[in-house]
């Protein structure tokens, strides 16, 4: 008796075996795997802000997200704000006038932000002998420490702040990233919300030509 019970079990474990393998057969046809691929990226891209960036990134060597100089901005007069760095040094952008200032608003956990760090930091290094343009990387966390800290694990090389007084909304409305440029005078000849590559060879020029004027 128990050696038919248990040839009956065989037999039903295996049916319920070949059932299982024919709905699976069945369903998991290529459209279906497909599908089930694409939701995982699609997933992977808006939960991991590194996956997302490297997109992005992608996107730039092909010539997308260039910025655009060849039409600038009617200069408006920008009021002063304060930066801090991780130090606790303190600049206002009154004390900067005479030079050109790039300020790009960022954070750390924003994909499109981590996706042009590698543009503007070759940018940085670019121009870094021009003494007549400044970079500031503005956190908008308001943490220069933590979000120093990050860019030198990246091996990035760029001056840190957070903005200490408030900023007007033309300037930066709450997009990150957003990038301005400020001429020697102080006022705003840039603006642009979301990515950007700024390898581009135009904008490297167009930052120089404001310096010499």
């Amino acid at each position: 008796m128990r050696q038919l019970n248990k040839q009956r079990h065989n037999k039903n474990s295996d049916i319920a075996v070949e059932l299982i393998n024919t709905q699976l057969k069945k369903h998991l046809t290529t459209g279906n795997l497909l599908n089930a691929l694409l939701f995982i990226a699609v997933v992977v891209l808006l939960f991991v802000p590194s996956a997302k960036a490297f997109l992005l990134r992608g996107l730039m060597k092909t010539g997308f997200f260039q910025p655009e100089v060849s039409s600038p901005i009617k200069p408006v007069q920008v009021p002063d704000i304060n930066f801090r760095d991780a130090q606790g040094q303190t600049v206002t952008l009154s004390e900067l006038k005479g030079k050109v200032v790039f300020i790009n608003f960022w954070a750390t956990w924003c994909p499109p932000c981590l996706a042009e760090m590698p543009a503007i930091n070759a940018l940085h290094q670019k121009l870094s002998r021009n003494k007549n343009i400044v970079f500031l990387m503005a956190d908008a966390d308001g943490s220069p420490e933590r979000a120093s800290l990050f860019l030198q694990n990246k091996q990035y090389n760029l001056p840190v702040y957070a903005a200490t007084t408030a900023v007007p909304a033309n300037v930066s409305g709450g997009t990150i990233p957003t990038t301005v440029v400020l001429n020697k005078k102080g006022e705003m000849v840039y603006h642009h919300e979301g990515v950007a590559d700024y390898t581009n060879d135009k904008f490297a020029t167009y930052l120089q030509q404001l310096s010499a004027e």
